[in-house]
């Protein structure tokens, strides 16, 4: 995740010297065509395990001498996408685009470090302003001693977030440069996560406003939205962690290291993302070997939004991996009760119908958008700012938080 911090670790007021020319990465942000969509809990049609635009110019699915599997789709898939982001961050000068009529040149010098705001195992995050546009911004740093396996999830992350400008609930991109080997990446500063934010607001006997989680279940949906419709990706780490907000008030998705490509709208990887927010189906070895789409982040939603409301995790907590099978495979979903939460009939009934555990019942985006919880907050004016303003300056630096996400 990126936010920014008031406590800084780095020594704040310190320049760069660049000894490499900063480097741009640039890419065709040109809409791509949704998939069709495909129940994986259903018999497909087609004998073929290719979406229609990876045929290329063949009149027919490729024969099974020609496709090799799945798997090898998306192993090329992942391989193309890794040499196409290396190949064009190398050629170019660097270029800082804060707006579409603001677009400057740039290199290390340019930056002012402010501190650091977070770090992990690929490096650190930190707060930096580029004193020409006067913007402050968080600077993710990744070391290129990093392995390949956190190589290709950063790559990943830049991929999406370079590529989702144009969408106002994901963090936005402003551009990267190469130091030293090491690349620096130019993102949108947030203030805090709802994870940590409310931690603090529990922790004051005080609860989060039912307008307050309108406002990100809005957010959260149209930003899983457009990665399946625009860009044709699962997220599959959708938590509270990952799900930012600013003083202005702005709700932003960030973190879209582990996200997968779909193909024919189905996923296939069981081990990525954060196992507690997982669906039924992505647990269970028996459903997860014919794949999960979309509807296993909307299970993700629905744990994290009852989070939210109770302030509390809807589970117990597992001691083993086979506490968890128990429990959110072999036993009941988490719902909300009318009679023990006081909030509207509207938001019990979107909790509880995205903790469908039949993920064939489970609603999509498109269901989800036609809700009378969403639409009643896609048009209702919520000050979300007040809200935050009054508690973000109060907050303890260092609260308890899910780091996995630097």
């Amino acid at each position: 995740m990126i936010m920014a911090s008031r406590s800084p670790g780095g020594q704040a007021g310190t320049k760069h010297s660049a000894k490499r020319k900063g480097l741009k990465l640039s890419f065709d942000l040109s809409p791509q065509s949704p998939e069709p969509e495909e129940d994986p809990f259903h018999r497909p049609t087609s004998t073929s395990p290719y979406p229609p635009h990876l045929w290329g110019q063949r009149s027919s699915p490729p024969t099974p001498s020609q496709r090799g599997g799945v798997q090898d789709v998306k192993r090329n898939m992942d391989r193309n996408s890794l040499e196409r982001i290396r190949s064009e961050s190398l050629d170019k000068s660097g270029k800082l685009k804060i707006t579409p009529d603001k677009i400057y040149d740039f290199t290390a010098d340019d930056l002012l470090d402010l501190g650091e705001i977070g770090r992990g195992a690929f490096g650190s995050v930190n707060k930096m302003c580029h004193e020409q546009s006067q913007t402050t911004m968080a600077v993710k740093r990744i070391r290129s001693t990093v392995d390949e396996r956190e190589q290709k999830q950063l790559l990943m992350d830049l991929d999406v977030v370079m590529r989702s400008n144009d969408c106002t609930y994901i963090v936005q991109f402003f551009g990267a440069l190469f130091k030293e080997g090491d690349c620096w990446i130019c993102m949108e500063l947030m203030d805090t996560s709802f994870d940590k934010f409310y931690k603090y607001i529990y922790s004051l006997n005080r609860y989060m406003p039912e307008d307050i989680l309108g406002m990100v279940t809005v957010a959260t949906v149209k930003a899983l939205n457009y990665l399946k419709t625009r860009l044709n990706i699962i997220h599959r780490d959708v938590k509270p962690s990952n799900i930012l907000l600013d003083r202005k008030g702005n709700i932003k998705m960030c973190d879209f290291g582990i996200s997968g490509q779909l193909v024919d709208s189905i996923a296939k990887t069981r081990d990525a993302g954060c196992r507690p927010y997982m669906a039924p189906e992505r647990i269970d070895p028996m459903s997860s070997r014919q794949g999960y789409d979309i509807r296993s982040d909307v299970w993700s939603l629905g744990i994290t939004l009852m989070e939210l409301a109770t302030g509390k995790f809807p589970y117990p907590k597992w001691n083993s991996v086979f506490d968890q099978l128990s429990q959110v495979v072999k036993g009941d979903p988490p719902q909300l009760n009318p009679k023990e939460h006081n909030f509207s009939p509207d938001f019990i009934n979107f909790v509880n119908i995205c903790l469908t555990k039949d993920a064939s019942q489970r609603p999509k985006y498109k269901e989800l958008l036609k809700h009378m919880f969403i639409q009643r907050y896609e048009t209702q004016d919520v000050d979300v700012a007040s809200f935050v303003l009054e508690h973000l300056d109060q907050m303890p630096p260092h609260l308890p938080t899910d780091l996995s996400s630097y």
